[in-house]
């Protein structure tokens, strides 16, 4: 399992439109992000700053990511979205969203219990 972080800015002037949009969100986009064995995923909101996290259980990411990009339900659903959002500057080059790299993460803990 991979775990995902990214962020973005929100344009304020979009800000309610986008979180309308996020209040019910399509189920194929949904179904997309399913088939491509994305789990956990989250969107949180800080002013307008955007941060996600998403967990993926696939073996080639670079292929789901790509079907997700190609499903036509997400690409309409993207024409939407994207107006609302700023990417930032320092992001890759062919990503929108800006990826965060994991600096620590808390693993379940260790049973003491040997049985």
């Amino acid at each position: 399992m991979k775990r995902i972080a990214q962020t973005i800015r929100l344009r304020p002037e979009r800000r309610e439109e986008y979180l309308t949009l996020h209040a019910v969100v399509w189920p194929g986009v949904e179904a997309a992000l399913h088939r491509a064995n994305v789990r956990n995923y989250t969107i949180f909101r800080h002013h307008d700053v955007l941060f996600a996290y998403f967990e993926y259980h696939g073996d080639d990411f670079e292929a789901d990511m790509a079907a997700i990009a190609a499903d036509p339900v997400t690409q309409e659903w993207w024409k939407l979205t994207d107006p609302c959002q700023e990417p930032w500057p320092d992001r890759k080059p062919g990503n929108y969203w800006t990826d965060l790299p994991e600096i620590w993460h808390l693993d379940d803990p260790v049973s003491d219990d040997p049985s």
